[in-house]
C-alpha cells in the first residue's frame, strides 16, 4: 500500500489543488507578495540610501587621505621628520587598490627673493602680500579635487625637464594681475621668469593653494634645491581608508613602514549607518506585519481547503494514502503558494528599488542574497503556515469523511 501514493502523485495532487481556484490563489499570495516586497524594498532602499548619503556627506572627507613623514620629538622639544618621502611616492601609491589620484606637495624656500608680476621692482607700487611658493607633482590637482579656471596644469614632462612654468591659485592670480594665460604671461621669483600656464580653483582640502604659486617638483629641485616632498595627498574610494592606511606605508617604505604617518577617514559613515538603521527599523516592521498577514492568509485558505475537501481526503485514505501522505500534500501546497508569493514579492521589490532610484537619479544597491533569501523566505512562511492545516487534514478518518463529517 505504501507505493500507491508516491512522490510524483504527491506533487501532482498538490499542483491540482493549487490550480483549482486561481482567484483564491491570487488573494492568498497577495499578503505574502506585499510582505516580501516590503522587506526587499526596505533593505534595498536602506542600502541605496546609505550609499547616497556616503556620497553626499562624505564626498570630500571620506575620499581624502594624507601621507607624511612620521616625526619624533628632539631634545629641544621640536618635531623632526624621521625619514623623507621618496620622490616617486605618488606613482607608487597610484598603483594601489582604492587610490584614485595621488599628488606630492612641498613648501619651496625662495630665500630673500620676492614674487612679482613685473621684472622691475617699483617702489611706488602698493605693497601686496606675496603668494607662497609650493612645489607639486602632476597628479596634485586631481588629488585635492581642484579644477582649472583657465589654461592647464603641469605634467610629468614639465617635472622631468625642470621647465620654468607655474600654475597660480585663483587668489594669487588676482593679486598678481594675471587673468588669462593665452598670451603666456610670466611671473618672477627673484630675477627668474616663470611662464604661467594655468590658474586653478576649488581645492576643497587645501584651500591654501588658492593663494599659492605652484612649481613642478623637478623645477623646484633644480632652481631651489628642494630636498624632499612634505606630503602625499591621496584621493581614495569611499570606504577604502583602512586598506589605504595598511598599504601605503609599506609601498613608500617597505623596510620600515613606521616612518610614514597616515591620516585616513574611517571605513564607514556614521550618519549613513544611523539613517540606514532608522529606515530599516520602520520598513522592516511594516514588512513583518505584512508577512504575518500573508502567513495567516495562507493558513486560513489552506485550512478552508482541507474542510472543503474532506470527502476527497477520506476517499484517498480509503484507497491507501497514509496520514503523512495527506499531510505532505497540504504542506507542499502551502509551501508552493508561499514560494510563489516570495518570488513575485522579491521581483516586485527589486523593481520598486530600481524605479525609486531611477526617479531620484541614484545608483540602486541591493545584495543579490537579499533577493534570493526573500524569495526563499516566502516558501518558509508558506511551509510554517501549512503545518496546522496539514495536521488537521491528516487527522481525518476515512469512514467519518465518507459519511460527510469533518
Amino acid at each position: 500500500m505504501s507505493d500507491r501514493f508516491g512522490a510524483r502523485d504527491l506533487f501532482r495532487e498538490a499542483s491540482a489543488g493549487i490550480d483549482a481556484r486561481p482567484g483564491r490563489l491570487f488573494l492568498t499570495i497577495l499578503g505574502t507578495v506585499l510582505g516580501i516586497a516590503s522587506v526587499v524594498v526596505t533593505v534595498g532602499l536602506a542600502q541605496t540610501a546609505a550609499g547616497q548619503i556616503a556620497r553626499r556627506f562624505d564626498a570630500v572627507a571620506a575620499t581624502q587621505a594624507l601621507a607624511s613623514p612620521a616625526t619624533t620629538r628632539t631634545a629641544d622639544g621640536s618635531q623632526r621628520a624621521t625619514q623623507s618621502l621618496p620622490w616617486d611616492a605618488d606613482s607608487r601609491a597610484a598603483r594601489l587598490n582604492g587610490i584614485e589620484a595621488a599628488g606630492l606637495i612641498a613648501t619651496v624656500d625662495i630665500g630673500e627673493a620676492t614674487v612679482t608680476a613685473v621684472p622691475v621692482n617699483d617702489p611706488s607700487a602698493p605693497e601686496t602680500s606675496a603668494p607662497v611658493v609650493l612645489a607639486g607633482s602632476a597628479g596634485l590637482l586631481d588629488a585635492v579635487r581642484g579644477h582649472l579656471v583657465t589654461g592647464r596644469f603641469f605634467d610629468t614632462g614639465h617635472d622631468q625637464r625642470g621647465d620654468r612654468v607655474v600654475v597660480l591659485g585663483a587668489r594669487a592670480a588676482e593679486r598678481l594681475g594675471v587673468s588669462r594665460v593665452d598670451r603666456q604671461p610670466s611671473v618672477f621669483i627673484g630675477d627668474r621668469a616663470y611662464t604661467v600656464i594655468g590658474i586653478i580653483d576649488g581645492m576643497q582640502r587645501r584651500t591654501d593653494l588658492l593663494d599659492a604659486l605652484l612649481l613642478p617638483d623637478g623645477t623646484a629641485r633644480q632652481d631651489f634645491a628642494l630636498a624632499a616632498p612634505e606630503e602625499l595627498h591621496l584621493r581614495i574610494a569611499v570606504g577604502a581608508g583602512p586598506l589605504v592606511a595598511d598599504q601605503v606605508p609599506i609601498a613608500l617604505a617597505p623596510n620600515n613602514p613606521e616612518v610614514v604617518s597616515m591620516q585616513v577617514p574611517a571605513g564607514g559613515s556614521a550618519v549613513g549607518s544611523e539613517v540606514q538603521a532608522d529606515i530599516s527599523t520602520i520598513f522592516l516592521a511594516l514588512g513583518g506585519v505584512a508577512l504575518l498577514i500573508g502567513g495567516l492568509g495562507i493558513a486560513n485558505v489552506t485550512l478552508l481547503s482541507v474542510m472543503e475537501r474532506v470527502g476527497e481526503i477520506g476517499l484517498r485514505r480509503a484507497l491507501g494514502a497514509r496520514r503523512r501522505d495527506i499531510a505532505s500534500q497540504f504542506m507542499i501546497e502551502s509551501a508552493t503558494v508561499g514560494l510563489l508569493g516570495g518570488m513575485v514579492g522579491a521581483a516586485l521589490g527589486v523593481a520598486s528599488v530600481v524605479a525609486v532610484s531611477a526617479a531620484q537619479s541614484w545608483t540602486p544597491i541591493l545584495d543579490i542574497w537579499v533577493v534570493l533569501g526573500a524569495a526563499a523566505g516566502g516558501g518558509v512562511i508558506g511551509l510554517l503556515a501549512g503545518i496546522y492545516p496539514a495536521l488537521k487534514a491528516a487527522s481525518v478518518e476515512p469512514i467519518a469523511a465518507l459519511r460527510g463529517g469533518v
